[in-house]
């Protein structure tokens, strides 16, 4: 792709290394004050919120993306862990200046969704990673429920046809943020994905075909 990797040379070394460190890290720094007794909810802080930008809340355009995702204790932390593994691998694999490219894709994507609808999100870029994460490495294995192996190719391919159900049944605000978040995978893997489904969808079918007989 010449136009990223005429991007990529045009930021050089200007550029955050451990990208998705310091993302978890500040994440879970916002969790933890989440149980502090403050004045004011951190959350509420630095959600996104239209109105409030407008209002001269400038801060909130890149805040959200320090909000943790919502659940107990042991759902955040494994969350946390998982960004963190997929980031930093992805990072390690793309180098840095790639990885912040398309991680700063995804948060320019996430704000135009936000000015159009009013409020946005980072759960939907960060769960990008999986499938960015699927395309490069499909045959590594994830130990699913801790004991279950589970090549990546399969996870993907489950989480798109689910994220592909919340397109069609979700409220329209969650389809805009959910097709703008999802912009740095398109342009990064829309041919490859494409073609490597094609050939997943041919593997799976062949299964099928053997298992029948």
């Amino acid at each position: 792709m010449r136009w990223l990797n005429d991007l990529e040379r045009r930021i050089g070394r200007h550029y955050i290394p451990n990208l998705m460190k310091y993302l978890t890290l500040a994440m879970a720094g916002v969790f933890i004050l989440e149980y502090l007794p403050l004045p004011q909810s951190a959350w509420y802080l630095l959600y996104f919120n239209r109105d409030l930008i407008l209002r001269g809340e400038i801060w909130r355009i890149i805040t959200f993306i320090f909000l943790p995702p919502t659940g107990s204790l042991l759902f955040i932390l494994l969350s946390l862990y998982f960004y963190y593994f997929l980031g930093t691998n992805l990072e390690n694999h793309w180098g840095g200046a790639r990885f912040n490219i398309y991680y700063g894709i995804g948060i320019l994507g996430n704000v135009v969704a936000g000015f159009l609808t009013g409020s946005a999100t980072n759960s939907y870029l960060n769960t990008s990673l999986l499938l960015s994460f699927a395309v490069l490495y499909p045959d590594m294995e994830f130990m699913l429920f801790f004991f279950l192996p589970v090549k990546v190719r399969w996870i993907g391919w489950a989480w798109g046809l689910y994220l592909i159900y919340q397109l069609i049944t979700v409220p329209w605000q969650y389809k805009v943020a959910l097709v703008f978040s999802f912009l740095p995978f398109i342009l990064f893997f829309g041919k490859t994905a494409w073609l490597q489904l094609r050939m997943d969808g041919r593997r799976l079918l062949r299964w099928f075909n053997m298992r029948r007989k």
